[in-house]
């Protein structure tokens, strides 16, 4: 896998999220699988996750999965897998996730969601690693957060520049071009 694009997506396992969410994760599977990557996600066979790695996986992408124990106890475990590393937990799920991607890619999500981004550019910021988190930006979906995050930033909670660390794609095409950008 040394020559090839190995993007980590992070995204919604919930099955009641809006079709316009739906069809940006098609899109960025697609997107990937066009463009010869390896899709590094969570392994579950729900939500946008599902969606991501089916599209993915029909346009040519090795799709890896990282999987919790507990998606194995719970019957959740996507079919469309190429590889399935097993981890014990969520923690253990987005270590492995970073220490696989040469970049990581945030589509629209809920909690596990923002744990998983947040957990990436925390490590990040520290100095554990050098990759970077774009949010896929669908809809305005995390306008708010980069908002607040101006704010942390404007009242010093959060120090310099982190651009390099976290920032967001408003469409298709500024992600695809951030994707190579980080795996060429």
């Amino acid at each position: 896998m040394a020559d090839t694009r190995n993007v980590a997506i992070f995204c919604a396992a919930s099955e009641s999220i809006d079709n316009i969410y739906v069809d940006a994760a098609h899109r960025v599977g697609t997107m990937l699988g066009e463009m010869g990557a390896s899709l590094i996600y969570g392994g579950s066979s729900a939500g946008l996750m599902e969606t991501t790695a089916k599209a993915a996986k029909e346009a040519g992408a090795h799709i890896v999965g990282v999987v919790p124990d507990i998606l194995v106890e719970r019957g959740r475990v996507s079919t469309l897998l190429d590889e399935q590393i097993p981890c014990r937990n969520l923690s253990d799920r987005k270590d492995i996730m970073l220490s696989r991607s040469n970049i990581l890619v945030a589509l629209p999500g809920g909690i596990g969601t923002l744990d998983e981004v947040f957990h990436v550019v925390a490590a990040a910021k520290i100095g554990y690693h050098s990759k970077q988190v774009v949010l896929y930006n669908v809809n305005g979906f995390w306008d708010s957060l980069m908002a607040l995050i101006e704010k942390f930033k404007a009242e010093g909670f959060i120090k310099g520049n982190m651009e390099h660390i976290l920032t967001k794609a408003d469409n298709i095409e500024e992600l695809e071009k951030l994707i190579k950008e980080a795996t060429e």
